[in-house]
């Protein structure tokens, strides 16, 4: 992997693409809350690692029939918000469940109209993980999705985030299937736990196995159901270590 900037990235809020109207990032972060422990009989200070935390912090354009649609309605229920740094299969994304607590907008002198927006993180902590879709993938049947490569297997268990952006048709079910060799010897079976609620619309949705779950190297995604289209994007994290899904 070699040094990148930030072109061509996307985000989506709840099954909506919403990338041609954010002007920037200023945040996409988190990570455990540090409680001070320190004795009196220590010339530093000790921490330990407090609740999860996470915060994606982003100013939009103003677009009545894009954005602004979505992040005015200051939902009180949770809503899924993801970041592909770029859209390469296999490439980083961050995703979370979020609140929403604000919508400012600016009016600058020279015209310009932005909305600072302000998400923090609900229940869990933002997670990086890595694109199991090319950003947005688009089948028109049931499809066995390109493999990627994690170079290993875990034994943790897996997080993954769905979001749906349109569909056509009954019903689609996303799952994410595994194998050890790329389907050569062992074929892909579907993950256990790795299987979202079938969708027939715009939805989003957050999943996770059993965190003691053995996951193979290779992971792909799956499509089945009856449909004619189905515009979707997946995010994966693979845990390296234990942790509480």
């Amino acid at each position: 992997m070699t040094k990148q900037g930030g072109m061509g990235d996307n985000f989506y809020i709840g099954g909506v693409d919403v990338s041609g109207d954010i002007q920037s990032l200023s945040r996409i972060g988190g990570g455990p809350a540090l409680i001070d422990s320190t004795g009196i009989d220590k010339g530093g200070h000790e921490r330990l690692g407090g609740l999860i935390d996470g915060a994606l912090t982003f100013t939009t354009f103003f677009n009545d029939t894009g954005v602004h649609t979505v992040t005015s309605l200051l939902p009180r229920t949770d809503a899924i918000m993801s970041y592909w740094r770029g859209t390469a299969l296999g490439g980083p994304a961050a995703s979370m469940v979020a609140k929403q607590p604000g919508y400012d907008g600016t009016r600058a002198n020279d015209g310009a109209f932005t909305f600072a927006v302000g998400a923090v993180s609900n229940g869990f902590g933002i997670q990086w993980g890595n694109g199991l879709t090319s950003g947005k993938r688009t089948d028109t049947t049931a499809t066995n999705g390109a493999s990627v490569d994690f170079l290993a297997s875990s034994a943790f268990g897996l997080t993954a985030y769905l979001h749906v952006f349109a569909f056509t048709g009954t019903s689609v079910t996303v799952k994410i299937q595994e194998s050890s060799d790329n389907g050569a010897g062992d074929a892909f079976v579907d993950v256990v736990g790795g299987t979202f609620t079938a969708a027939t619309g715009v939805t989003s949705e957050r999943i996770s196995t059993a965190s003691g779950l053995t996951v193979e190297r290779y992971l792909r995604v799956v499509t089945t159901g009856t449909f004619s289209n189905a515009i979707f994007a997946v995010n994966v994290i693979k845990h390296a270590t234990l942790v509480q899904l």
